[in-house]
């Protein structure tokens, strides 16, 4: 007998909590330097310091969370606790007293971050045991990834709106945030579906087992690789945009282009991936992305026009990246439910491709600003001229991510058969 399709209203319900778990990510990881250092005036350094082991310990817990929660079992309560800490967390960091300092920057980070891993790891394993196809699962996350694009896009655009001083502007998105999260996450618990039953107290998928399983670590192979060259650009596009392209005030724009191409794109990924499979979508969105980055590396001042259709291109390319490999993760684990085996992993699974995903975004960092400031490059540098430096951090914003990308995407193409080999 076929499964029975999940309903539109449910599927909605559940992305419902993607977009306030988007949202902060926003300020969580883009204002939060930048408050800390201007408006509480904490030296730079310190503000730096702090972030990279806060971020970095975020990152090692995840694992740990992901095979906890699984031994727990219970999505739904998991959440339920996670998001009070996750939205006090937020509004308390986002609001710093008079005198908070550091203190008050690390004990916040730490709320604020603990709350978001569990809920974030625990959402998409529920995600994950939903689907009964593999169609559905593509459209599972294909919903969650629009609402949670609509989210970063919102973020994006209401610090501006709410005030010009940014201390006040960042307070009144707290406040807004907590509002938000309590709205989406009664419309998720009331109108989700019920994740099938799930093993607890006996830990089938440790952390061991977890990395023991070779599909899982050619799929995590190809998305750490390709994760990295997705976030080396997201790391000095702003410096891009200022110093290459000569068009800061351009810079929203840009990034509402890239945001909302990728939610848009998302449709026509799920066609691609019903019709040709998921990992051959996947590469197809990997080869727009190379060909984006390739361009950008041609362009010059006052190209604003050719930069707004690469923001485009490689946008959607986004949405390819962000729905279609937690659905090849979710068909993996499907193939342990139709086999008649436990889901009591999912967790450690999504724990693990948590660590993977933040961890690319701090090793981007390392890689690319010292890599740009080596080669010469100032930032604000006033040359009308591509110079020395501004050459190298064009090819380190696009060149290089287009030769990492390229290997991610060989090695997707090596393995795409294994990667599609769940049958229902």
């Amino acid at each position: 007998m076929a499964a029975q399709s999940m309903p539109t209203r449910q599927m909605l319900a559940y992305g419902a909590l993607g977009f306030p778990l988007a949202f902060a990510a926003l300020p969580l990881y883009v204002h939060v330097p930048r408050l800390y250092a201007d408006s509480v005036g904490l030296p730079l350094a310190l503000v730096g310091g702090v972030l990279l082991l806060m971020r970095f310990a975020d990152a090692l817990i995840d694992p740990l969370l992901g095979q906890w929660s699984d031994r727990l079992g219970n999505r739904r309560r998991l959440i339920a606790f996670a998001l009070p800490l996750l939205g006090l967390g937020l509004a308390a960091l986002l609001a710093p007293p008079a005198g908070g300092g550091a203190t008050w920057l690390v004990l916040t980070l730490a709320i604020t971050f603990v709350g978001f891993s569990l809920a974030t790891i625990n959402y998409h394993a529920w995600g994950a045991e939903l689907g009964e196809t593999r169609l559905e699962r593509v459209r599972v996350t294909a919903t969650r990834e629009m609402f949670a694009l609509g989210g970063v896009v919102v973020a994006a655009a209401l610090p501006s709106l709410l005030s010009n001083d940014v201390a006040t502007a960042m307070q009144y998105l707290g406040w807004v945030f907590v509002p938000v999260l309590t709205v989406a996450a009664f419309a998720t618990f009331v109108g989700a579906p019920l994740t099938p039953a799930t093993t607890t107290g006996k830990p089938q998928q440790s952390l061991t087992a977890v990395f023991g399983d070779r599909r899982f670590r050619r799929l995590l192979t190809v998305l750490a690789i390709g994760g990295i060259a997705a976030a080396i650009p997201a790391t000095l596009v702003l410096f891009f945009i200022a110093d290459v392209l000569r068009l800061p005030e351009w810079q929203g724009l840009f990034l509402v282009i890239y945001f909302v191409c990728a939610a848009a794109a998302l449709p026509g990924w799920v066609a691609l991936a019903r019709r040709h499979g998921k990992a051959r979508a996947w590469a197809a969105s990997m080869v727009l992305a190379i060909v984006s980055f390739v361009w950008a590396f041609m362009l010059g001042a006052g190209d604003g026009l050719a930069f707004a259709i690469i923001c485009a291109a490689s946008g959607a390319a986004l949405g390819a990246e962000l729905a279609l490999p937690p659905a090849l993760l979710a068909d993996r684990l499907a193939g342990d439910r139709h086999a008649g085996e436990s889901m009591a992993g999912t967790g450690a699974y999504f724990g693990v491709w948590n660590f993977v995903t933040k961890f690319n975004l701090a090793l981007a960092a390392g890689i690319a600003l010292p890599l740009v400031s080596l080669a010469g490059y100032k930032v604000g540098a006033g040359d009308t001229a591509i110079s020395g430096g501004l050459l190298a951090l064009a090819a380190v914003y696009a060149l290089l991510p287009a030769a990492i990308k390229l290997v991610s995407l060989l090695l997707l193409w090596r393995w795409r058969d294994e990667f599609e080999g769940v049958r229902e």
